[in-house]
């Protein structure tokens, strides 16, 4: 005769789900396999264009990047260093520029992520051309260049991508330099508020450019001295293309920068 189980007072019989347990955790660890690997395409896709790589070019670059966060201030590569890797930014923003000796950093230029901080000095075996520090904490990705370039023998396309990332570097440095060479103020620095502009969220299709340099290094980057950078940026605020506040410019009329940097 079965005898019923017995059952201490105040308390239920659980069932056993550890089972369910186990398979719920390993759908999560598919989850987040799966996401992980979307973001991956994704970098690496913004990181070199021409569309979205395959999953074994993913997976090479993916097992070769060396991730490191960088704090704020914090220097990401000296330009007196031998570059050994190629330099990503995978979040956050750095500025690359110049260290003076008393310790001063002139920006050149101000990078967020996804993009390329240094693509180039580590296939010439030679130094950084320029000094990076992190403006905010950034998410930085080092891939080796000795053994970047023995993958790249058994990835052809992998390696036709970098290459048009080389071109597209110096198609830009030819495009700024020509600008530097032959526009006048008024259109470098409408030129460099146009390539700034974030969307504002209030459906005027008016944007927002926030400022995180300070004044001199704009106007180093622009090479005006920053005297002239307040008197252009006061002109534009009388023509009614921008409006200041603090470190944000809101730019009221972007058909009119436009105008400006064509000008």
């Amino acid at each position: 005769m079965a005898h019923p189980t017995a059952v201490s007072p105040g308390f239920a019989v659980i069932p056993d789900r550890s089972g369910v347990l186990r398979a719920s955790s390993a759908s999560a660890r598919v989850a987040a396999a799966l996401s992980q690997a979307a973001a991956d395409t994704s970098l690496w896709s913004a990181l070199l264009g021409g569309g979205t790589l395959n999953e074994d070019e993913v997976c090479t670059l993916s097992t070769l990047a060396q991730v490191r966060t960088v704090t704020t201030g914090q220097s990401v590569f000296h330009r007196s260093h031998t570059a050994q890797s190629l330099v990503a930014l995978r979040t956050g923003e750095v500025a690359l520029g110049f260290r003076t000796a008393d310790g001063v950093f002139r920006t050149e230029r101000i990078v967020r992520g996804p993009a390329w901080l240094d693509l180039s000095s580590a296939w010439l075996g030679e130094p950084h051309a320029m000094d990076a520090q992190a403006l905010a904490s950034a998410s930085v990705i080092e891939l080796p260049r000795a053994e970047l370039e023995t993958r790249l023998a058994s990835h052809p396309d992998l390696a036709r991508r970098l290459i048009q990332g080389l071109a597209r570097e110096v198609q830009a440095l030819a495009v700024n330099t020509h600008e530097l060479m032959h526009k006048d103020a008024p259109a470098r620095l409408a030129q460099w508020l146009l390539q700034r502009c974030e969307p504002v969220t209030d459906h005027t299709g008016q944007a927002v450019v926030r400022l995180h340099e300070r004044k001199r290094d704009v106007a180093s980057q622009l090479a005006i001295t920053p005297e002239t950078l307040s008197r252009l940026m006061r002109s534009f605020t009388r023509q009614g293309v921008i409006e200041v506040a603090g470190y944000n410019v809101r730019v009221l009329n972007r058909q009119a920068l436009a105008q400006l940097a064509e000008a």
